[in-house]
């Protein structure tokens, strides 16, 4: 079979949609090493990344879900294997030690700590999805190459560990000045946890202010979200843009005043490091954040953005910027000047394709 009939890498996933933002960075590092892809995922297949070869379907329900997971490593022929997943790592392990195939872990998410926020794995229901969690972060340490996004995310004795952190992909961000009527953005997934409706209250307090808010909402928190928006003190000043591939989530950015980013001080947040404040930054948006321990360390150190302790302060922020847009161009000046003295040149995404280009390399 001619070589370019197989892809190098297959990233398979049955729980993130083709247009993540940290699967087009990725695919898009394979790429500028010549390497081919092949993507399996959620979504429709024109939000994944250009270029590669992306296979996508409906999230569906949890049953669907576990078939994928069972199947979806045997389907690629890819030479090197990779999971975003904890629940496939055990099925791909085995899959690719079968087919002496190599395989790639990433870990980009407390698990443990993640499932701490979901109602739904308290207790004995939960119990399942705790177990494969532990399971598969043993397992992920013995893959030819263990990826995590953050120094604090375990498995710690992985035999290839790397660490690739979410900082931002240049060639996606939109740089701009601010335009038109005080509009302040968020990029990421939706959700109460995440400060949706700490966002949205904010907003509704300050008048003079609109929001755009790219990416997908939390089903959970959806008709909560309509309701409110609709009412007549929003009225056309939410807008929400669903998921976009990443240049689309930033293009939507051009023009904006500021930025949010309001998580809620939760397990799986409170030791995070949001990969969009590094984004903001780099993209020339003013910060409005909550005190998170590490996020509050780079605003500080940046002086590209405020912290604040509740909505009302949020919205008092607010109003400040637009009552005097001098202060936003000084955050603004800050925010780019520090963005290029500390943000790598290169993404760290060129390390992780660097790593695999060994493993085929070697395999060959």
């Amino acid at each position: 079979m001619p070589r370019r009939t197989v892809p190098d890498v297959g990233i398979i996933t049955t729980g993130h949609d083709v247009a993540d933002a940290r699967l087009h960075k990725i695919t898009a590092a394979l790429q500028h090493r010549d390497l081919t892809v092949e993507l399996w995922g959620l979504g429709e297949p024109e939000g994944g990344p250009a270029g590669a070869v992306v296979h996508a379907g409906p999230r569906g329900n949890l049953v669907q879900r576990l078939a994928r997971t069972a199947v979806l490593p045997w389907r690629t022929k890819a030479k090197v294997v990779m999971t975003v997943d904890p629940d496939m790592i055990p099925i791909t392990r085995l899959v690719t030690t079968l087919r002496r195939r190599k395989m790639v872990a990433d870990i980009h998410e407390d698990y443990t700590r993640l499932l701490a926020d979901r109602a739904w794995a308290k207790g004995p229901a939960g119990l399942p999805a705790r177990l494969i969690v532990r399971a598969s972060s043993k397992l992920a340490a013995g893959a030819d190459l263990t990826v995590v996004a953050d120094s604090h995310l375990a498995p710690h004795e992985a035999k290839q560990r790397l660490v690739v952190q979410n900082f931002p992909y240049v060639p996606f961000l939109a740089l701009t000045p601010p335009t038109g009527a005080p509009r302040a953005v968020y990029v990421g997934d939706l959700r109460a946890s995440r400060g949706l409706f700490d966002m949205v209250e904010t907003v509704a307090a300050a008048p003079d202010w609109s929001v755009d808010l790219i990416g997908p909402v939390a089903p959970s928190d959806r008709d909560e979200l309509e309701a409110r928006i609709n009412r007549a003190d929003l009225a056309g000043r939410v807008r929400l843009h669903g998921r976009q591939p990443p240049a689309d989530a930033w293009k939507l950015t051009q023009g904006a005043w500021a930025s949010l980013a309001m998580l809620q001080p939760t397990p799986a947040f409170v030791e995070a490091m949001p990969s969009k404040i590094y984004e903001y930054l780099a993209s020339g948006l003013p910060v409005l954040s909550t005190r998170l321990p590490r996020q509050t360390r780079v605003i500080e150190e940046s002086g590209g953005g405020v912290l604040v302790d509740s909505v009302a302060e949020a919205s008092e922020t607010l109003r400040r910027w637009s009552a005097d847009p001098g202060e936003l161009e000084k955050l603004r000046d800050h925010a780019l000047q520090w963005a290029a003295a500390n943000l790598p040149a290169t993404t760290p995404y060129d390390a992780l394709a660097d790593a695999i280009l060994k493993l085929l390399k070697h395999d060959s």
